[in-house]
């Protein structure tokens, strides 16, 4: 996988780019797959996905179909050593076509460059094996399940 410079972009195969969003208007774009693939589809409150993370010092991963946004994830820092990865959104029609792999390995990618060691994914329970594929562990087992707003979660975590 390629890598991309802060602020920069890069070309990815069938007319995606992937874009650290460090500019308001590019998070503008995250935010809009997130009010689309969450507020839409699974009736999340804005205020409910729009949470105390979303401020200074959280940092944002956003695929376009053009100029169209597509998939988004989010990471911020847990403590010196761990970040973590959240806010994982696929709109339904790009579904399928590993945006989410991608998405997340761009996360991983900046998250390493800042020096973070372990990554740590709150995974609803039905995409535990996406994250399992991509080299996550349980943190604490399978049993140690929560709820997170309206879905179900354990617990995920990756050493860098």
């Amino acid at each position: 996988m390629s890598s991309i410079i802060q602020g920069e972009s890069i070309k990815l195969p069938d007319g995606i780019t992937c874009m650290r969003a460090t500019e308001e208007w590019q998070r503008a774009g995250a935010y809009s797959v997130r009010i689309q693939g969450m507020n839409r589809q699974h009736n999340i409150s804005l205020r409910e996905e729009f949470d105390e993370h979303d401020c200074e010092g959280t940092r944002y991963i956003i695929l376009l179909d053009g100029t169209y946004p597509v998939a988004t994830c989010r990471f911020y820092e847990l403590d010196s050593s761990t970040a973590t990865i959240g806010r994982v959104v696929v709109l339904p029609e790009y579904r399928g076509k590993n945006l989410g792999r991608i998405v997340i390995k761009f996360a991983e990618e900046w998250i390493a460059e800042l020096g973070y060691k372990t990554i740590v994914v709150d995974s609803r329970i039905e995409v535990v094996d996406f994250y399992k594929k991509l080299g996550y562990q349980f943190a604490d087992g399978m049993n140690n399940v929560a709820r997170n707003g309206v879905f179900d979660c354990i617990k995920m975590l990756k050493p860098l």
